[in-house]
């Protein structure tokens, strides 16, 4: 059996192992896991959208807060208003995406401090906002719905409901992402993370893909506060809160930047390690949180998805005859393909572009 076939049918037994578990770990845990798992899908979501943006195109996005609270709010007002949960949806996805594509029509020109700055601006404006425009957010206090009742049919708690919704959207969304960074588009996105100047040669336009890049990351960060508001069911303006932004970077970096693979495993550890060193020591959450941070980003600095890379590296090599070809001579004298941890698809790295992904100006 061929590598290109057992690696196809460890993917298919890894997603069949993966659904059966989503669909069984909320009938057989707690509300309290419950709830720790549905966050994990939300913040997944926003991840995702930040890992887009950062990892697969190499801009610097420091807002994706203000992207999530703004769904949260759309979100609450619809439904105090009465509007059904299919048009919230839409609207959640569609309104971040246009604020995030008209910041990105004036930010893509920019490079590094100058587009961090710009983006900063939106958490740090979006929080007195949010207060000042009471009748639309609740002010200070924020806004509190109660929504997302498990239906007496489904035989569901709450909990598990709400676990489901927000798992399904997620899977969608990670099936949507997974498929624009293998395509067309997607490469066109290494293509600019790798030289814009290359990009121009062959028919990318740099800043084309910049804002598309950004409008997307926008959508999935409003997305994913609608997310937020199913499971929370509570949205104020620290939703929107710089340091929230700052939070889902590092749980980007901490994952795997340009890896949908990294992107689940930072929201893991958004999540998770919280509550891990609140558990410890609540004074000391901060603190414990920040130890954790450093001593992964100096073990692992391409994130946790890279580990099995760094276990294979450190493994002792064979030992092979003098004038004995060595693996690659071996694979490339049979033809089989190699595939790389670091593949655009799967996780960043290098990008080695053999053709133009057309002529998108």
């Amino acid at each position: 059996m061929s590598k290109l076939l057992k690696s196809r049918l460890a993917r298919i037994v890894g997603v069949i192992v993966l659904a059966v578990a989503l669909i069984v770990a909320p009938l057989v845990s707690s509300p309290f896991v419950n709830y720790q798992l549905s966050t994990v899908a939300v913040f997944a979501v926003a991840i995702l959208g930040l890992n887009i943006i950062m990892g697969y195109t190499g801009q610097v996005s420091l807002g994706q807060s203000a992207f999530l609270g703004l769904g949260a709010y759309i979100a609450a007002y619809g439904l105090a208003e009465g509007w059904s949960i299919a048009l919230i949806l839409l609207l959640c996805a569609a309104i971040p995406a246009l604020v995030g594509m008209l910041v990105a029509l004036a930010a893509a020109r920019l490079r590094g401090l100058a587009l961090a700055m710009i983006t900063i601006a939106l958490p740090i404006i979006g929080v007195p906002l949010a207060r000042r425009f009471s009748d639309f957010t609740g002010g200070s206090q924020g806004a509190t719905v109660s929504w997302l009742q498990a239906p007496e049919w489904s035989g569901l708690a709450n909990d598990q409901w709400r676990y489901y919704t927000v798992v399904i959207i997620a899977v969608i969304a990670f099936v949507l992402g997974r498929n624009l960074v293998r395509g067309r588009i997607g490469r066109a996105f290494a293509i600019v993370k790798g030289n814009e100047s290359v990009a121009l040669s062959m028919g990318v336009s740099p800043y084309r893909y910049k804002v598309l890049a950004f409008t997307i990351a926008s959508l999935f960060g409003g997305v994913a506060g609608f997310m937020y508001l199913a499971i929370v069911q509570y949205t104020s303006p620290e939703t929107l809160n710089f340091f929230t932004s700052i939070n889902l970077v590092a749980a980007m970096v901490i994952g795997g930047s340009a890896s949908i693979l990294g992107t689940i495993i930072g929201a893991f550890y958004y999540v998770l390690v919280p509550l891990f060193a609140g558990s410890v020591n609540s004074s000391q959450t901060a603190l414990i949180s920040g130890a954790v941070l450093l001593a992964v980003l100096f073990l692992l600095p391409e994130g946790i998805v890279s580990l099995p890379r760094r276990i294979r590296q450190l493994r002792p090599s064979g030992r092979t005859t003098p004038g004995a070809p060595g693996p690659a001579a071996d694979d490339r004298a049979t033809g089989d393909p190699q595939t790389s941890d670091d593949a655009p698809a799967d996780g960043g790295g290098t990008v080695r572009t053999t053709a133009s992904p057309g002529n998108t100006k």
